[in-house]
């Protein structure tokens, strides 16, 4: 016994062993996910790294990460048509979920997930409503009254996440005379979920690419949930944040909080950004989604 442990170890040493042992942990356990935008933002935000637990929704089809440009490789067919090597339970309404974007599956999305297969969603005025596939004595027993509307003799559920979780917000500056946003953040809907898929949207809601652009998300595509944050710091430069990037948009409420009383476009300002960063944000460090939405409170 005592020598098979220690060929273990010596095999656990070697190269070969280290790649063995990272791939399993990446194909099965954890991955590491960074995240590229606001629209998650309050309860994430830009330049925050995630480890991914990839077990939360079953077992996802492995891949094999991209690296130096490289698109990433799917080491296994996709036997069963899900996705997934082990099928396990889907996310509920509420869950942080990362998934891959069904338009293009290279790459990885992180967003709450708001509505599921059989539920019925609408926005009117930017407010949601949902109205569960339980039915109305659902709605009853699970929500407080005072977010139940009745439309058209039936149960709907007003905004049930605003108030749940501290880092759903709206921005208050975005109106819908402003063309530049999709009118779907605005008015949506009502529209039936399919079965087997779930309705994804950012919790900074006007500055989210999400399911109300490019549809509900199918079971296939679902990676995992946030597990912990093992870094987070400020990485862009005070030109992005001013003017926007090719992945966020500007973000003159971060600008204000570190210059203060100084002006946004003054040389002083850019002086006092460039200053604070690359500093780690050390209270969000191995924070939980639950620690995180704590933070926002």
């Amino acid at each position: 016994m005592l020598d098979k442990l220690k060929k273990v170890h010596a095999f656990s040493n070697s190269w070969t062993g280290t790649v063995i042992i990272v791939l399993l942990a990446i194909f099965f356990l954890a991955q590491a996910f960074v995240i590229p935008s606001g629209s998650m933002k309050r309860t994430y935000l830009i330049g925050d790294y995630l480890l991914v637990k990839k077990f939360s929704y079953g077992i996802p089809l492995p891949h094999i990460p991209g690296i130096l440009g490289l698109p990433e490789i799917q080491v296994l067919p996709d036997f069963f048509g899900n996705g997934h090597l082990l099928e396990g339970s889907r996310p509920e309404r509420g869950d942080i979920v990362v998934f891959r974007y069904p338009h293009n599956p290279g790459v990885h999305y992180v967003k709450r997930c708001v509505a599921l297969g059989g539920d019925m969603i609408m926005l009117r005025n930017k407010d949601l409503y949902l109205k569960p596939v339980e039915g109305d004595d659902y709605v009853r027993k699970t929500y407080p009254p005072e977010i139940i509307v009745e439309v058209d003799g039936a149960l709907w559920v007003k905004n049930p996440y605003l108030h749940a979780h501290a880092g759903v917000t709206h921005d208050e500056n975005v109106q819908q005379t402003y063309t530049i946003f999709p009118a779907e953040y605005f008015d949506y809907g009502p529209e039936l979920i399919p079965e087997g898929n779930f309705f994804m949207m950012g919790d900074n809601r006007e500055h989210s690419n999400d399911s109300r652009s490019w549809g509900s998300v199918p079971y296939k595509f679902i990676v995992g949930t946030p597990w912990i944050t093992y870094l987070s710091w400020e990485n862009r430069s005070y030109e992005e944040v001013l003017n926007g990037s090719a992945t966020a948009s500007y973000d003159h409420v971060d600008l204000k909080k570190v210059c203060g009383e100084l002006m946004i476009t003054s040389p002083k300002c850019k002086e006092v950004w460039e200053e604070n960063m690359y500093k780690i944000r050390w209270e969000r460090m191995f924070k939980t989604p639950s620690g995180l939405e704590e933070l926002v409170r």
